[in-house]
């Protein structure tokens, strides 16, 4: 049986783990697949349900009877839950709230363990979050942690929300006040915390643009193949 490939991205919200993973994903051919949006899905179940981020019991069984499952339409990654596509509605930032909170709970990283797993087994995947290298692919054939200036992501982050007309009159400055609430609470948590493996290619992009992470990272790879 051919041994699938297996790329692992992570890092903190802004860097670019999913422009690169995309862009990777158009080069090589390989599966993106955004663990973030897996996450983000559950959480939509849960606001839906009126469950508190903090109420891990009612989080536990909502996920009893909950279905989630990826769709690829013209490459792009769909997330559906319940038989109902929700993926438009994953970018808010109620939902990035929930998402954080709830993914420190067994229960729900548990539930897409396996998924995610399944799918780097039965493809060449492209993987982006902030534990594929450290725990969902330990064993990932290349495993990049990006980094960037907290400002920088802070900026990215507002011309993404404002582009997509869901920024709620934010300002550069509220939006960096997230971002790094969002950090400490993913670097601290006790269940597989943000932080880069030992065996990562770790990459600064605050001064890169998304083509010169893209071709650092093919470099990387190139080299790790004739190694």
């Amino acid at each position: 049986m051919k041994k699938h490939m297996s790329i692992a991205i992570d890092g903190p919200s802004g860097v670019g783990k999913s422009t690169l993973a995309k862009n990777l994903s158009d080069r090589l051919g390989y599966a993106y697949v955004d663990t973030g949006a897996m996450f983000r899905t559950f959480a939509v179940l849960f606001l839906d349900k009126g469950i508190a981020p903090e109420d891990e019991e009612g989080i536990s069984r909502a996920l009893e009877d909950a279905e989630i499952s990826i769709r690829y339409e013209d490459g792009v990654q769909r997330m559906i839950l319940n038989g109902s596509d929700v993926t438009d509605r994953l970018r808010t930032e109620e939902v990035s709230h929930m998402a954080s909170v709830s993914s420190q709970y067994s229960c729900v990283r548990e539930r897409l363990l396996s998924v995610q797993r399944e799918l780097a087994e039965s493809n060449d995947v492209i993987m982006d979050g902030r534990d594929i290298g450290t725990v969902v692919l330990p064993d990932a054939g290349l495993k990049v942690f990006l980094t960037a200036d907290s400002g920088v992501r802070a900026l990215r982050r507002y011309n993404e929300y404002k582009e997509k007309g869901i920024l709620d009159g934010r300002s550069v400055e509220d939006v960096e006040k997230e971002i790094l609430d969002r950090d400490y609470r993913d670097s601290h948590r006790d269940i597989a915390p943000l932080k880069a493996a030992e065996d990562a290619f770790v990459l600064d992009t605050s001064r890169l643009n998304a083509d010169e992470v893209t071709e650092r990272i093919i470099e990387r790879l190139n080299e790790s193949k004739t190694c």
